[in-house]
């Protein structure tokens, strides 16, 4: 196998641009000619991009790759010609021809150069035969000999990136230019993300232009009233005495102030004018830093279009993807983000809910089933949606399911509506497959999916139409770098709290605020929604009982939601993200920091954290809301137990067993939500899981050692690892007692916890 110089890197690096370009064309025409296999203009576009692989190829003499791209050009040609028909086995070849491009062109194969020509004479050989008009079985040879082992058929087509191979390298890219004939540079993500923090911030300092010019205005008119008081006190001396000395100083100084009046009236236009400038050139740097960060979808997603076909056909199941909104802008950050989340779902969408050709022609449904992904912008959200148009979730079997594995009892499954059914689906460790495979059935999907969604403020939703298919809707913020809010005033400081996270705001009369169950509560549609003030949440003391409306935002949904009282709405804001000093830690309840059009800092608050510090209150009955003092603690205090893991199954069934025996117990989800919970409340042990997400228990452990105040707190860790060492970890972090979940029993963990803390109550 004959190689380039490797001397020529900017030959090497474009033409890897331009094989990333060009194989997904390939890949997209490749694609359509297996439905389609005699369509002229799909057939023209992927002979095209073949031929301009073989030409590029050509020019740097990377020979094995022009030899691949002419064999793949001369099938082409033929069924143009109709001297041959496509068939799925001469797609798949293709295809492969299209993974052994990259795999040619990729540095790393350079060492094993024998395999690789091995695997181009055995491709070159297969399609041969096939061009030659070869039988059923010369197409299955085909079909195999064109998927190179270290390039399955699965790969992306554009699996070596330009930005990959420039890293490869150890150097940047060239500058090139895309189709349109524009040029184009590299840049990094930080570089960008700094940029786009100076363009926001000279955006604020342009905006500071307009109170200044407001304070001149006011000087003016203070000006003008001075005028007229000289004019009056002129106006009242007596006669014969306009030629005086005071007559004389008063019309000299009302000549100055006229004199200085104008002056200002000048530097004031000037001003404005600047005013107007400077804030359209910080708003135009602004949007044009913004739009560099978009990119259009389809250029994240266009390469699952090859997985979805490969995986189906792999599972015995014929699929297609559809892209709606392919030229909507997004966010490099969110985009590089949505690639697992994506693709759990595809995969979800073609093993769960496809259903098999057979199943689908008894259905009256076409045997390939369609999945589509869209993207689109809606009231200043990017929505995601993927849809397929298989059998749909069975609901009844997921109502099964959820009691089989003890999240709920039948009583409490039956009550169920349908959206909080569904929601079972999103967390850790549930699936509905009873094997697990390379595919699915382990239930980490759905649960990564949601996970992702919420680190970068978002929803998801699932719905789901029995035998017509199933929807996920992913609402995200159009951008990481800048964040819609709505601030309100708390304790006579004003905070940010993020649109995505709020269902809803009004105001309500006090009068409305009942009292159940010793709780502040008011009627919301068809629900009651309890009362919480931010006061309390936030640590700013008591709320201010003043006039006769609250301002009231719902936070949260369905069941979960609460009504959270504020001082005032102060208004929407765009404002561009300032993340907090890392040395600062997770601060509880807030997420980050911005700047307002004066120059002012405030805080953006996390909903998350917000909503469970409402739920940990109300859960100790302990929300004092709009009306009332905090309920007083029983004479016979019961000792608190503070219950750390991400799995929903233990983390209620130790609470569960706690409650039980007396003890009064909290949870918290992960090791960041209990760190902030520890911190917030008082506890007398902490029972804590190992592998958790945001913070695990060996660095929580750790944390509360260096903590003077939680120093002495016992610990106990309650884990799956049951090796010496990991034993050995978590004693050497600080904790009290290491007990493994597989020799878990009821009076085991009771017995340990008695041995820490001593009896629930005393």
């Amino acid at each position: 196998m004959s190689t380039p110089d490797l001397s020529q890197f900017s030959m090497l690096d474009l033409f890897r641009a331009e094989l990333e370009t060009q194989s997904q064309a390939l890949t997209g025409g490749l694609l359509a000619l297996e439905r389609d296999p005699t369509s002229a203009t799909h057939l023209e576009a992927a002979m095209r991009a073949a031929h301009s692989l073989k030409g590029s190829a050509r020019i740097i003499e990377l020979m094995p790759a022009v030899r691949v791209a002419h064999a793949m050009e001369e099938i082409l040609v033929a069924a143009q010609h109709g001297t041959l028909r496509l068939t799925r086995g001469h797609i798949d070849a293709l295809l492969g021809g299209v993974d052994l491009l990259a795999l040619i062109a990729d540095p790393a194969t350079e060492a094993d150069g024998a395999a690789v020509t091995a695997q181009i004479d055995g491709f070159l050989a297969a399609l041969a035969a096939a061009e030659a008009g070869g039988t059923a079985g010369e197409t299955a040879e085909l079909a195999e000999a064109g998927a190179p082992p270290s390039a399955p058929v699965s790969t992306v087509a554009s699996a070596v990136s330009a930005s990959q191979a420039s890293e490869a390298f150890g150097r940047d890219l060239p500058a090139g230019e895309t189709g349109g004939g524009e040029r184009m540079i590299r840049i990094t993500a930080q570089s960008m993300t700094r940029l786009l923090g100076l363009a926001g911030e000279s955006l604020i300092e342009a905006r500071r232009l307009r109170p200044f010019a407001d304070s001149l205005t006011r000087l003016r008119r203070q000006h003008g009233a001075l005028a007229k008081a000289l004019d009056a006190v002129r106006a009242s001396l007596p006669p014969g005495t306009e030629d005086g000395p005071t007559a004389q100083a008063l019309a000299l100084a009302r000549g100055t102030l006229e004199q200085g009046r104008h002056q200002l009236e000048e530097r004031l236009a000037e001003l404005d004018a600047l005013d107007r400038r400077s804030t359209d050139l910080a708003n135009r740097l602004y949007g044009e830093t913004l739009a560099s960060r978009m990119r259009p979808f389809e250029d994240g997603v266009r390469a699952y279009a090859r997985r979805v076909r490969d995986l189906a056909h792999a599972l015995g199941k014929s699929a297609r993807l559809d892209i709606v909104g392919g030229s909507t802008g997004i966010d490099r950050d969110i985009l590089d983000q949505l690639d697992a989340p994506l693709g759990h779902l595809l995969r979800n969408a073609i093993d769960h809910g496809l259903e098999t050709p057979e199943r689908r022609r008894a259905a009256g449904k076409p045997e390939e089933g369609v999945i589509r992904l869209e993207a689109r912008h809606h009231a200043g959200l990017l929505q995601i949606i993927v849809a397929d148009d298989g059998g749909g979730i069975d609901l009844p079997e997921l109502r099964r399911a959820v009691v089989a594995r003890r999240l709920i009892d039948e009583a409490g499954a039956a009550a169920l509506s349908e959206a909080e059914l569904l929601e079972f689906l999103f967390l850790p460790g549930f699936s509905m497959k009873e094997t697990v495979s390379d595919v699915s059935g382990r239930g980490v999907g759905l649960d990564a999916v949601q996970s992702m969604v919420r680190q970068v403020r978002g929803t998801v939703r699932v719905a789901a139409r029995p035998g017509e298919g199933t929807s996920f809707l992913l609402e995200l913020p159009l951008t990481l770098s800048v964040i819609r809010t709505l601030l309100v005033e708390i304790g006579g400081e004003p905070y940010a709290l993020p649109l995505a996270g709020i269902a809803r705001t009004l105001k309500l009369p006090r009068a409305q605020v009942e009292t159940l169950e010793g709780r502040p509560h008011v009627g919301f549609g068809d629900q009651r929604l309890g009362l919480v003030t931010a006061h309390e949440l936030l640590g700013q003391g008591e709320a201010r009982a003043q006039g006769d409306e609250l301002c009231l935002v719902v936070i949260g949904a369905g069941t979960g939601s609460y009504g959270l009282v504020v001082d005032d709405f102060l208004g929407e804001r765009e404002l561009v993200v300032r993340p907090l000093d890392p040395r600062l830690g997770k601060i509880k309840d807030i997420s980050a920091a911005a700047l307002m059009e004066d120059g002012a800092p405030v805080l953006i608050v996390d909903m998350d954290d917000l909503l469970r510090s409402a739920d940990k209150l109300a859960s100790a009955g302990a929300l004092r809301g709009p009306q009332g003092p905090r309920a007083s603690a029983p004479a016979n205090r019961r000792k608190r137990v503070l219950v750390v893991d991400d799995s929903l199954t233990v983390r209620e069934l130790e609470r569960k067993l706690l409650e039980h025996h007396g003890y009064e117990v909290g949870v918290a989800v992960d090791g960041m939500d209990g760190w902030n919970a520890v911190r917030s409340e008082a506890y007398d042990l902490m029972v804590t899981d190992v592998d958790m997400p945001r913070m695990d228990g060996i660095e929580l452990v750790t944390l509360m050692r260096r903590d003077a105040r939680l120093r002495a707190l016992p610990v106990m860790i309650v884990s799956y690892k049951d090796r010496e060492e990991d034993r050995r970890r978590g004693l050497d972090a600080g904790a009290d007692y290491y007990l493994t979940k597989g020799s878990f029993h009821d009076e085991t963990l009771i017995q340990a916890v008695t041995d820490l803390i001593g009896p629930a109550a005393g």
